[in-house]
């Protein structure tokens, strides 16, 4: 299981929400790139990449600062928000960016997650955002009745083979991880992501048990930006290490 950390990009600038709502913002970095290239510096192996303006208004609207990350970092970046069109997917390829994470799309084209899951293998992966267990499109500001693993099945289908499982409510609160959801997404076969909640190395550490079923990785954002744990110490413990014998002082 690998540490990725996570750069949330809105109106240029790395910042980190609560829950999803765009009224509680919290700006971290003027310079994404900069996020970028500590956390590189600092061992990550890759960093995930949400624009935020464009999972709201439909279509990317941070495509240069995504570019400027691409391009001041050695590690793949993984991109999502707005990418609902093959044209916004390859201008995301063509930005630097290695893999692209679809979340409403899945929902209202999946026609096009197919075409691009044939195109680009390994290369497409898919946000399972889920609010009171059903999946939430469009920046997580419109609920859906979809069940989180029936997506996954479907998706599957299709020939995505990685997911990223993100419980809303728990996103920037520092509350831990949905060890349950995932555990219930896991249980499909799928290889997933764990997103949200993140908030200590004993976090870690439990997730890093779900490994061996399908657990490929954990994303990071308030905790690093706040300082609760260091990335060197996170990817210690997610590489087996017991978390307490990493806790900071």
């Amino acid at each position: 299981m690998i540490i990725i950390p996570a750069i949330d990009i809105r109106g240029g600038r790395c910042v980190r929400l609560r829950q999803g709502d765009f009224a509680r913002e919290t700006v971290f970095a003027a310079d994404p790139a900069a996020a970028a290239r500590r956390w590189a510096e600092a061992g990550a192996a890759m960093l995930h990449v949400v624009d935020l303006d464009g999972a709201k208004d439909g279509q990317p609207a941070n495509l240069a600062a995504v570019r400027a990350i691409a391009a001041a970092v050695d590690v793949p970046v993984q991109m999502g928000g707005g990418l609902r069109t093959a044209a916004a997917a390859e201008a995301a390829f063509a930005a630097g960016v290695a893999r692209v994470v679809l979340g409403t799309a899945a929902i209202a084209s999946p026609e096009l997650v197919g075409a691009l899951a044939v195109k680009y293998p390994e290369r497409v992966l898919i946000g399972i955002d889920v609010r009171d267990g059903k999946v939430a499109v469009a920046g997580w500001q419109t609920a859906t009745k979809r069940d989180g693993a029936a997506l996954v099945r479907e998706m599957q289908s299709l020939g995505v083979n990685e997911f990223i499982y993100t419980d809303i409510r728990r996103d920037g609160m520092l509350g831990g991880p949905d060890l349950a959801g995932l555990r219930r997404l896991l249980a499909t076969g799928p290889k997933v992501i764990a997103s949200g909640g993140i908030a200590s190395l004993a976090d870690i550490e439990q997730l890093q048990a779900l490994a061996e079923p399908g657990l490929t990785g954990a994303i990071v954002g308030r905790a690093l930006y706040d300082g609760s744990f260091r990335l060197a110490s996170a990817i210690r413990v997610a590489a087996g290490s017991r978390a307490e014998q990493e806790v900071e002082i």
